[in-house]
Parts: C-alpha cells; sequence; structure tokens
C-alpha cells in the first residue's frame, strides 16, 4: 500500500491506495542502461513531475533504480488541466497506479485551465504553464528539494525551432532551462535514447492523443518539420540545441556589458548614447526593467528610445508608467518627471521648501553660495524657473538664463526645477549653481548669507 496525497484547493490530504495492479516492470539489466548522472541529487528530496507519458515515466524509473544508492528521497506530482476531459483523467490514474506499484508517495493538482485561460485571456498553453509552475512552488516550500521535469534534448530543438519562426531575441533562444528549484536531468538525451531505455526495461506509459494533430503549430513540428530537417541534414536537432546554448551564453555577456553601462544617481539612470546597438537596446530594458516597466514595454519603445540617439539634447520620449527617456549630451537619462513649481515665497532668511528641494538662508554655515543679504532688490521672491529670465553671473555678463544654464550643462528638466531668487524676470541667485554678480559679498558687505539646497 502506497500514501498517495492529493491536493484540492490547495490543500493536501493523505488517501490510501491498496492492491493497485502493479505496471509489469521488467528489467533486462542489459549494460545497467542509465539516462544521466544521479550523483548531484544526492542526498536531496526529489520530487518528479510525472504526466504518463514515456518521457515522464522514465525519468521517475530512473531516479527510483538509483534513489537507495544516491540516498534520495523520492516523490512525484502531477498535474491535471481539465482539458482532455475523461482521457486526461485516465492518465492521473495511470500515475496513480505507477506510483503505487513503485511505491512511490504522489501529490496530485487538478484545475479547469479552461476556465481560468477564459478569465484571464491567456491563452491555454500559458495558464497551464503557470498552473504547474505553480504546483511545484507549493511543493518545494515544504515537500521537496528539486522537481525534476522530463524536458528532453528534442523538446529544445523544437522550442528554439518554433522560437526562430515566429521571431525572437538572443534571450529568447535560453528555450528550456534550469531555475532554482527545477532541475531538467534529462536536457541533453535525444528522444530515441528515452524510447531506448522505456524498451529495455519494459516501461509501461500512456500517449496523449492530441500529439498527432498536426493542427498545433508544435506538434506539427514534432512530427513533420523536425524529422524533414533530419533528413536533410543529419544531426539537425543536436545543432539546433549547441546553437542555443551558444546564444544564451552571447545573451548572457552581453547583458553583463549592458548592466555595467548603467549609471545610477539620484533616481536616475543613465547610459551612454554611443553604445553599440546589442548593449544598447539591453542597457534600454534594463532601466525599464528598474523603473518597473516589465511586462509593459515593447520593442515599439526600445526602438523610440534608439531614435533618440540621433536627435540634439532635451529631445525625449514617454514611456510606459509615467516615465521619460531623454537626450542629454552624450547620455540618455531615464527618469520620473518631477511637478514644475508655479508658487512664490517671499525671500527673507530661513528655510523653505520650493518644489522638491529645501533652501536655506542663513547667517554662517559652510556648504552653499554665498551673498551679500543687503544687495538682493526688496519684494525679491523665491520660484523656479520661467520664460525670458535673465542672469549676470558671478563676473560675467548679463544673458538669458537659458543660454548661462545650457552652457553650465545643466538638462532643461533639472534647469527647470532649480530654485531661484529673482524680482521680476531678473534672477540674483540659482541655488546650487552661481549667484549673480550684483548680489556678491564686497569688503563693504556688512551681511554674508549662505544659500544652500538639498
Amino acid at each position: 500500500m502506497s500514501t498517495v496525497f492529493q491536493c484540492k484547493n490547495n490543500i493536501f490530504y493523505p488517501q490510501f491506495v491498496s492492491q493497485v495492479a502493479k505496471p509489469e516492470l521488467v528489467c533486462y539489466n542489459i549494460d545497467n542502461m542509465t539516462l544521466f548522472s544521479l550523483e548531484k541529487y544526492r542526498g536531496k528530496r526529489v520530487c518528479v513531475a510525472v504526466s504518463g507519458g514515456i518521457d515522464s515515466v522514465c525519468l521517475l524509473h530512473a531516479f527510483r533504480k538509483g534513489a537507495k544508492q544516491f540516498h534520495i528521497t523520492l516523490t512525484a506530482v502531477t498535474c491535471e488541466h481539465g482539458i482532455r476531459g475523461e482521457a486526461s483523467l485516465n492518465d492521473v490514474q495511470f500515475v496513480r497506479k505507477v506510483c503505487a506499484a513503485w511505491d512511490i508517495p504522489l501529490y496530485i493538482f487538478s484545475a479547469d485551465i479552461p476556465e481560468r485561460a477564459k478569465n484571464s485571456g491567456r491563452g491555454l498553453e500559458e495558464e497551464g504553464r503557470l498552473f504547474r509552475y505553480g504546483c511545484f512552488s507549493q511543493i518545494l516550500q515544504t515537500e521537496a528539494d528539486v522537481v525534476a521535469t522530463a524536458h528532453h534534448l528534442d523538446d529544445v530543438a523544437e522550442t528554439v525551432l518554433f522560437r526562430l519562426a515566429r521571431g525572437t531575441s538572443l534571450k529568447g533562444l535560453a528555450a528550456i532551462r534550469e531555475r532554482e528549484g527545477i532541475a531538467r536531468p534529462i536536457l541533453s538525451v535525444p528522444k530515441t535514447q528515452i524510447e531506448a531505455y522505456a524498451n529495455r526495461y519494459g516501461l509501461p506509459f500512456v500517449t496523449d492523443e492530441t500529439n498527432g494533430d498536426e493542427t498545433y503549430s508544435r506538434n506539427a513540428i514534432r512530427n513533420t518539420v523536425l524529422p524533414e530537417l533530419e533528413k536533410i541534414v543529419n544531426g539537425a536537432k543536436e545543432h539546433l540545441v549547441e546553437f542555443a546554448q551558444r546564444a544564451v551564453e552571447d545573451d548572457e555577456y552581453l547583458q553583463l556589458l549592458a548592466e555595467n553601462t548603467l549609471v545610477r544617481e539620484d533616481g536616475e539612470i543613465r547610459i551612454s548614447a554611443v553604445l553599440p546597438p546589442p548593449v544598447f537596446s539591453r542597457a534600454c530594458i534594463l532601466a525599464m526593467n528598474e523603473f518597473g516597466i516589465r511586462q509593459d514595454y515593447t520593442e515599439a519603445n526600445v526602438k523610440e528610445i534608439a531614435t533618440l540617439k540621433s536627435l540634439q539634447s532635451g529631445k525625449k520620449v514617454c514611456l510606459p508608467g509615467g516615465v521619460e527617456a531623454v537626450r542629454e549630451g552624450e547620455n540618455i537619462s531615464f527618469y520620473h518627471p518631477k511637478p514644475k513649481c508655479s508658487d512664490e515665497i517671499l525671500f527673507s532668511e530661513g528655510i523653505f521648501a520650493v518644489g522638491e528641494y529645501t533652501v536655506t538662508v542663513r547667517e554662517g554655515g559652510t556648504e552653499g553660495l554665498y551673498a551679500d543679504i543687503a544687495a538682493f532688490p526688496e519684494d525679491c521672491v523665491l520660484r523656479t524657473r520661467r520664460v525670458g529670465d535673465r542672469f549676470t553671473p558671478f563676473k560675467g555678463k548679463e544673458k538669458q538664463l537659458k543660454e548661462y544654464l545650457t552652457d553650465k550643462k545643466i538638462p532643461a528638466r533639472i534647469s527647470w526645477n532649480l530654485p531661484l531668487i529673482a524680482k521680476g524676470s531678473e534672477v540674483f541667485a540659482i541655488f546650487g549653481v552661481e549667484i549673480s554678480d550684483r548680489v556678491k559679498v564686497t569688503k563693504d558687505t556688512v551681511k554674508c548669507v549662505r544659500l544652500s539646497m538639498k
């Protein structure tokens, strides 16, 4: 008698299976055939994902065969999607019988994937994948150190070819990879070897009748395209997998280069506008990701940012989530725009909030600009920049404030928010930048004040 753990509504409870007919398990022991090394799983709790198909049954058998030698605590999990009706339920019963015969505890999850897909707007395949990995996550929380799936070399080749035909990037060629808690022990094993293993040990398995339906793109690739490709180019499947592996390595290197180009400062991210395209596009995506734009961005957003490379400073594009990207000199900056301040505060000594900044006007101190407080005209105000403002820099000549700030290479999006001291259109101080020559400290100055901001 073997214990089976049924899962409904995410609650496990035991159910005992008695007197189940054991599947025929004939072990010929010819060459003691193995599919993979179990050494990396030594001493671990391994839960094998089993559908009842030949691949997953062989994987479960291989773990069972070596479990005692490698001190592996073995369990299994099956996920019923509610897509194929009675046939799907029969597959679950088959898996129950196999696990009972082999004395392997089984976790069973069931869901109505068509209904879930209808409610979420996702496709059946995507919804089913999310369901399975949700089940695996629950198993990993308390019951296992690793969940092993039976993806094999042919699965990788099929996925690579499908994605190439549909259009993908190097990152998209990371077709089927191990991830934290999820192992793919037979990922490099071809289907023919798995079939030989099943035949060698006389393993029972079930076949999904929909696998032959070539109205499904993947089935057409699996059953027709790949076999024909193998006839034309011997070893095509292995070559596709090798190409995908090299592509993934290239992508990881380019990702690292892109990550190293990001400059983070004051809640903004800057990247060089002269990066080569493969690094530039990845840097753009990394920047958007850090601003919370993960699923919302499109290839069109990346192309739009790239147009800034050929535009003058100050040009910008609007991205999802209210983020903006702007060309600034040789860089492109990503940021959340800050609201402009239109208020005026009568100038005096003290501490004041001007837009996003806190400014201080006080006697003494060691930080900030210093000025002759008596040199400021009456009725000066604290405010931010306006069109038509003029400024006479320290030891300089009067000019348009816009021209001065451009010369100082201060981006417009920043200069529009800098606190100023002004009367009318004449600016007497720009906090954090410069004072006007008209308020400089001289030998006749009676009281000197510091102008600082944070």
